[in-house]
């Protein structure tokens, strides 16, 4: 065996050469495995007993990717290219092996490979679209030229990954070997290969599959319009197909320099830089400072959930998709019902789409027990109430509780903003409370906010964020305030938008805008989804606020077919002449005289706010680090991923521009847009709210 670097090392087994990486943990393309591949590659073709050459890895993958901890540093020592071409020109066949995943560079470096062989596991893919990137070394004209442009479109727009057996069918593996014996395999194969006397295979010269789709540009349209929906802003899913078009009318040279100058505007551009950031923000946010790792977690083997509405349902989903005995508690039969059969509806109708059997619905219904007895939760390793938003309910909830849950259980409430201090004081065990402020709906939306009351403990915020990633939620760890984090900084955009009808703009330009900046929807279109109703009582209804007249002249929103906006039958949204001149009247009931107001105001004044309050929070240390915030806000409010989140988003504009439109706002309008302590300080020192 010769070493050739730190992570490369050379055998010869007959005539077959194996160049073996091994760069954990997933032996990613940094500077010493290009140097590697270069090195191992270029000693085994001077080796005249050497009649192949097959490069595999060892660990639990094949080269997962580039190595992103380089990305806008100065190169180091080969780079990818200089490793492809010594692969791709070499005078022996090179074969790729492939177990774990090839991703990303890791692929595009199998393509420079004149055959490929892997085991049944091994998932091969460019994902490089999530980081708001294209494939920048070759893959977007290597991969069109063997799987076909249709299969390469999809690929490297949903950056998916595919298994071997599909790679099989589509050409871009040649050969499967064994589970558990993929060295065996390669050799196996290489040994055939020399035998057999076959072609050094350039997935660069083919050019049949591309051909056939040249003069076609309706397969590119069609694409572009199943995709729009859901890349709605995002610009790498655009340049990836423009180099999926050009891998079809142009030379392969000519298309590497498409690929190459797209991928540097990408690279350098922020929409990149905020997905990258939200790249490693997602792993961040599960880094708690102050609990060590090593601290107890409590077995969670059955949980309780107190209401079977819309939230204690969706919520009991998330335990029975993962195979934990939910107990779930009502105080009417009724209610209990048809929270149950709402559950498996639910259930059944993922089944008719295919996504799981009718065996796993009742599998999962199976785990569910319905009860009007609370003392049913006795034995439970964690309860969740998810009753009314009223204090007084919800301490009288946790009383019970207190009297019936065994000792040592979590007792949690999906409260989403109440005070848990508070609410801790109705139990002699404050340090087993806890919020889990799931959100609506509980069973799809990614984020758990999990709320740290003064006394939690540190083995219940442990078993909590543990627990979260077991149900598939992404947790970020929060104090204790009014609306936490995800709804204190709602309220900020809310309000805004409330004044800036009253001022001048009507609800369909304030939502127009921040669609257009990329959330899903604007306030007031969201609020008629959600029902403008929730919270407002008829009886003690005074026609005080537009809402209130709304409610009383029985527009609640979609449910009623008129709120902010008309509906059609279909639930279209158009803009509501009676709503515009309610807003018109109440403006001049107030005193108010409107004024035109721009789009670039409408954004500044929703924005610029949330950003303060953001800042206000990493003040009072009730977020961890200012991108628990940006997650908080991706996950839960469906904030533009490409913007990378409100204090990314705050980065990006610059913390001067910020602070001197708040203060400038402050001024015309009043302290509600006082600048936070932090965000001066921030502008004093140079500093990016990333730095906290």
């Amino acid at each position: 065996m010769t070493t050739i670097n730190d992570v490369t090392t050379l055998e010869k087994e007959g005539g077959i050469a194996v160049v073996t990486l091994n760069s954990p943990p997933v032996n990613a393309l940094s500077a010493p495995v290009r140097e590697g591949i270069n090195n191992g590659i270029k000693a085994a073709l001077e080796d005249d007993d050497v009649k192949a050459i097959v490069l595999i890895c060892e660990g639990r993958t094949f080269i997962a990717g580039a190595d992103i901890t380089e990305f806008g540093k100065a190169p180091k020592g080969p780079s990818l290219f200089d490793a492809q071409a010594m692969i791709e020109n070499a005078s022996k066949p090179v074969i790729a092996a492939i177990h774990g995943t090839a991703l990303g560079g890791g692929l595009e470096v199998a393509l420079t490979c004149h055959y490929r062989v892997a085991v049944p596991s091994a998932k091969c893919g460019l994902p490089e679209v999530n980081l708001g990137l294209l494939p920048g070394a070759g893959g977007t004209q290597r991969l069109p030229r063997i799987v076909g442009p249709e299969k390469a479109l999809e690929m490297v727009t949903s950056g998916s990954h595919v298994g071997a057996k599909q790679c099989l069918e589509m050409g871009l593996v040649d050969e499967l070997a064994e589970e558990g014996k993929l060295r065996e395999g390669a050799i196996a194969f290489a040994n055939k290969i020399v035998a057999e006397k076959r072609p050094l295979n350039k997935v660069r010269d083919l050019n049949d599959k591309v051909e056939a789709a040249r003069g076609k540009p309706e397969i590119f349209e069609n694409f572009r319009k199943s995709i729009a929906r859901k890349t709605r802003g995002f610009l790498a899913p655009e340049y990836n197909i423009q180099c999926i078009e050009a891998a079809v009318n142009l030379p392969f040279d000519e298309g590497i320099k498409v690929e190459q100058k797209l991928f540097r505007e990408l690279i350098t551009g922020t929409q990149s830089a905020a997905q990258r950031h939200v790249f490693f923000a997602e792993r961040q946010v599960w880094k708690l400072p102050d609990v060590p790792k090593d601290t107890p977690i409590i077995p969670v083997n059955k949980v309780g959930i107190i209401g079977a509405g819309t939230m204690g349902g969706g919520i009991a989903m998330n335990f029975l998709n993962t195979g934990i005995p939910v107990t779930i508690v009502e105080t009417k039969q009724e209610a209990l019902d048809r929270g149950i059969a709402t559950i498996r509806k639910n259930y059944e109708n993922s089944a008719k789409k295919g996504r799981f059997s009718m065996e796993e619905v009742e599998k999962r219904m199976g785990l569910l027990t319905g009860t009007l007895d609370m003392n049913d939760l006795a034995d439970c390793d964690l309860v969740i109430e998810a009753v009314f938003e009223n204090m007084d309910v919800k301490k009288e909830v946790f009383a019970k509780l207190d009297a019936i849950v065994k000792q040592g259980a979590i007792l949690a409430t999906n409260t989403s903003a109440l005070d848990i201090n508070e609410i801790a004081t109705a139990v002699k065990r404050p340090e087993a409370v806890i919020g889990l402020h799931f959100f609506s709906p509980a069973n799809v939306m990614r984020l758990l906010e999990v709320v740290r009351a003064d006394k939690t403990s540190k083995s219940v915020i442990a078993t909590s964020m543990q627990l979260a990633k077991k149900i598939g939620k992404i947790a970020a760890l929060v104090g204790v305030c009014p609306g936490f984090v995800g709804n204190r900084i709602l309220a900020q955009r809310q309000r805004e938008a409330q004044k800036l009808i009253m001022e001048g703009a009507m609800p369909w330009d304030v939502d127009r805008v921040l669609y257009d900046f990329g959330l899903p929807m604007g306030p007031f279109a969201m609020s008629d989804l959600a029902g403008l109703d929730i919270g407002w009582n008829k009886e003690k209804s005074k026609g005080e606020t537009l809402r209130d007249r709304l409610c009383e002249m029985d527009r609640r929103g979609q449910k009623t077919g008129a709120g902010y906006y008309d509906y059609d039958e279909n639930r279209k949204a158009k803009p509501s002449p009676v709503v515009e001149k309610m807003i018109l009247d109440y403006a001049a009931e107030k005193g108010i005289n409107r004024r035109k107001i721009s789009d670039d105001e409408i954004l500044e004044r929703c924005i610029y706010p949330m950003i303060n309050e953001g800042a206000k929070i990493l003040e009072e240390g009730k977020a961890i680090r200012s991108s628990d915030i940006d997650i908080v806000w991706i996950n839960g409010y469906g904030f533009p991923v490409y913007r990378g989140g409100p204090m990314f988003y705050g980065d990006t504009v610059g913390a001067d521009k910020v602070l001197a439109k708040m203060k400038e706002f402050q001024a015309k309008m009043g302290d509600d847009f006082k600048p936070a302590a932090l965000l001066e300080k921030i502008v004093a020192e140079g500093k990016k709210f990333s730095d906290f």
